[in-house]
């Protein structure tokens, strides 16, 4: 596959008038939203140079994610643009194995499996063992003076608790960092030769780390999700080993990932609506909406993709079966048509609808434990923290994820 920085300036060549959507352009990773204003405004059902259709409006995008004409199974596109990669099949396969990339029946049957762990009244209960984390995360960053957010915080909360969840062992958590952030960049389209490497030997090693732990469970079962995954896989065809492996994999990054990136980028937001902060301040029962303005405001996936199973038309264009469109649900979530003053950031905002975490048949399984999670580490930073509390660095650095979008680091002082 080629570089990406250099597909990018291929896409970008034109007049500087052109409507680009470029996603590897630093400035619109930093910042995508002007770009996603200018999509709705100007190419709501915009096809690109690539012959990928990108979709940017929420009465469009909200349709699609339910829509079963769609497909999540990137095996379903006619071409894949660009896709140059050595054994793209065998990745394909491997992908497929992965219930984020399959189509039901598959995905129901892998869904229904893991459904459970994540119910609403399931992730309450684990509201206690939350707050004991951001209690002991806050003691130690309270007796620094400062704080990395995203280090300090944001990063472990998530990952303690869905490690526990699982069963993974305390002293095996830190060892996830890498591969972890590695398999979170494989969502993102065009990637670089070496990069996909990269991501392959995290994935293997992954892999290599749950075949053991499971072979652990199936001799000696204990009182978490993993034992009753394994007990799944043992009952039959409802689950395979390398269904099993990949779920464990799936549960691990994708539940640490959304809750990161929605402290992280939400503390930002914040910070720069110094009068919304202070709203929290003085009235905590505010955060469970402020959490799902947040999620509308700067949410963690920023794009979904979707194959067209059959010919289907979108506002007068004729997208054909195979077809691959792009969703930005970042665009959705800030679309005036259906949030008033979208650009803004209102903690008492009602009907707050918005597609952070998808809709439809994979909207996003760990949302309610997220939720909780981002509640309660909101709630005890306003609490425990002094009203002097600012940013301490002009401008935060982004990570180069593409589709997830977060910080590398939040520096904050008080």
């Amino acid at each position: 596959m080629e570089n990406a920085p250099q597909i990018a300036a291929q896409v970008d060549a034109g007049s500087p008038e052109a409507l680009i959507f470029n996603p590897f352009d630093p400035v619109t990773r930093a910042d995508p939203y002007p770009v996603y204003r200018r999509l709705r405004e100007e190419d709501p059902v915009h096809r690109s140079p690539l012959g990928i259709w990108i979709l940017s409006r929420y009465a469009d995008i909200e349709p699609i994610l339910r829509d079963a004409r769609f497909s999540n199974d990137i095996r379903n596109a006619n071409s894949l643009p660009l896709a140059t990669a050595d054994n793209v099949e065998e990745r394909l396969e491997r992908r497929a194995k992965v219930m984020l990339f399959v189509d039901p029946p598959d995905h129901t049957r892998l869904r229904s499996l893991v459904n459970k762990a994540f119910t609403p009244r399931v992730v309450d209960q684990l509201r206690p063992r939350v707050e004991e984390i951001v209690d002991d995360l806050l003691g130690r960053a309270e007796a620094k003076g400062s704080m990395d957010l995203i280090a300090d915080l944001s990063y472990p909360l998530p990952v303690i608790v869905i490690a526990e969840m699982l069963g993974v062992p305390p002293e095996d958590r830190d060892v996830f960092h890498q591969w972890s952030g590695d398999l979170a960049r494989s969502l993102d389209p065009l990637l670089p030769p070496e990069l996909i490497d990269t991501i392959e030997r995290s994935a293997d090693a992954f892999t290599e780390y749950f075949e053991k732990l499971i072979a652990d469970r199936r001799a000696r079962p204990g009182d978490d999700l993993l034992s009753a995954l394994v007990a799944a896989e043992q009952a039959g065809d409802r689950l395979s080993g390398e269904e099993l492996v990949s779920t464990c994999i799936l549960i691990l990054v994708a539940g640490h990932e959304t809750t990161m990136n929605l402290i992280g980028n939400g503390m930002l937001a914040l910070l720069r609506h110094p009068d919304q902060l202070e709203r929290l301040r003085t009235d905590p029962s505010l955060v469970p909406n402020a959490v799902e303005e947040l999620l509308r405001y700067d949410g963690t996936v920023q794009m979904t993709g979707r194959t067209a199973k059959v010919d289907v038309e979108i506002d007068g264009h004729a997208i054909q079966a195979g077809e691959i469109c792009i969703l930005l649900v970042g665009s959705a979530n800030r679309d005036p048509e259906r949030f008033t003053d979208p650009e803004r950031v209102d903690v008492t905002r009602t009907d707050i609808k918005h597609l952070a975490f998808g809709a439809g048949a994979h909207y996003c399984l760990g949302a309610p434990l997220a939720r909780v999670e981002a509640q309660i580490a909101f709630t005890e930073l306003f609490r425990r923290l002094p009203a002097t509390l600012h940013l301490a660095v002009d401008e935060p650095e982004w990570r180069d994820n593409i589709v997830l979008r977060g910080l590398k680091s939040l520096l904050l002082a008080w």
